[in-house]
């Protein structure tokens, strides 16, 4: 057995991140019209507006990683979406980003400090701690999404079997459409 390699862990976080996202987009797809941008009850008032946030965070933090600039525009418009397609399109797109930043990367890129703009100010917080958060920040939103699917004519997705190799069964149609296989997952 391997030592514990914490870069393994945040790739499999971003490939956990991208494959529960397709799966709880494709449900959010198949909401009656009306039942996307329903007010609901949660942090934020409908599905539409926390899958938007979740996004434009992304958008934020993911940049950043990068070393870009785009700092608190990510959030000019507050919700840049209206149909649960554009939205999923565009997620997938911030994903695939994460994912390329996590297989790049290494201990030093991981212990790296980010500059995070703020507005009049900057945060310098190490890239390991800003993927945690990004991580953590995701989590928390989906299962928001997943509970307010619970009061929609679509039942809300199992949205953690994508990290162990048991899961397999279950994420077939996930890996498909991010044209990935097992073996790109489990390594």
């Amino acid at each position: 057995m391997s030592a514990f390699d914490p870069v393994r862990s945040f790739r499999k976080l971003a490939y956990n991140n991208a494959l529960a996202n397709i799966r709880l987009h494709r449900a959010c797809a198949a909401l009656q019209p009306g039942e996307f941008e329903a007010t609901r009850v949660s942090f934020f008032p409908s599905i539409k507006a926390t899958l938007n946030h979740i996004l434009t965070v992304d958008w934020f933090y993911v940049d950043a990683l990068e070393g870009g600039t785009l700092g608190l525009k990510a959030f000019d418009i507050e919700e840049p979406y209206d149909r649960p397609d554009d939205l999923a399109a565009r997620q997938a797109e911030v994903d695939r980003r994460l994912v390329a930043f996590c297989e790049g990367l290494t201990p030093a890129i991981a212990m790296r400090i980010v500059d995070i703009q703020r507005g009049g100010r900057i945060q310098r917080d190490r890239a390991d701690d800003v993927l945690n958060h990004l991580f953590q920040h995701q989590t928390h939103h989906r299962g928001q999404v997943h509970a307010m699917l619970a009061g929609t004519s679509v039942a809300p997705p199992q949205l953690d079997e994508f990290i162990v190799a048991d899961d397999a069964r279950f994420r077939g149609a996930e890996l498909a459409a991010l044209n990935w296989d097992e073996a790109k997952l489990m390594r």
